[in-house]
């Protein structure tokens, strides 16, 4: 089987575990040559790891049970995705509302701020423009500034992480 068929496989068979999961939700799945499947999940309200491991269990179970992969020859790993992980899915932008946000567009443009709101079709980012181009505070007030990015224009959207 081609790599986007067992993907195929593995979502109906991840959106059925989740069916009895509501607060989760599927990111991404990846497989490597080695058969190493990674199954990337997320929750309205954070995907704790005593959760994630029960669904690791019971979806190993069911890849063993269905002998998609002869002789047990696959691993499984289910996890939610990093912080260094863009934001795939409509879900992940609600659950990050209120976060700062690094978006890149499709024009190549980067746009940092704060993720204030989700639409349908775009998202909703204030930013800080009290910098100078190096990102040094310009010793003028905050001027904040707010952009309505279409889903369609943005190539990738990460959460920043700030200590």
């Amino acid at each position: 089987m081609a790599n986007e068929a067992i993907i195929s496989v593995l979502e109906q068979k991840v959106t059925t575990l989740l069916e009895s999961e509501p607060g989760f939700f599927l990111v991404d799945i990846r497989i490597k040559p080695t058969n190493n499947i990674k199954v990337f999940l997320d929750a309205d309200q954070g995907a704790g790891i005593d959760k994630l491991v029960q669904l690791n269990r019971k979806l190993y179970k069911d890849l063993e049970e269905s002998a998609m992969f002869p002789d047990g020859d696959f691993s499984l790993e289910v996890s939610s995705p990093g912080l260094d992980e863009p934001l795939r899915q409509y879900r992940q932008y609600v659950k990050n509302v209120g976060r700062n946000v690094d978006v890149v567009l499709l024009d190549g443009r980067k746009i940092e701020g704060k993720l204030t709101e989700v639409a349908e079709d775009a998202i909703t980012i204030e930013e800080d423009r009290n910098k100078r181009p190096d990102g040094r505070p310009s010793g003028k007030k905050k001027e904040p500034v707010t952009h309505v990015l279409l889903f369609s224009d943005i190539k990738s959207t990460t959460v920043q992480i700030k200590f």
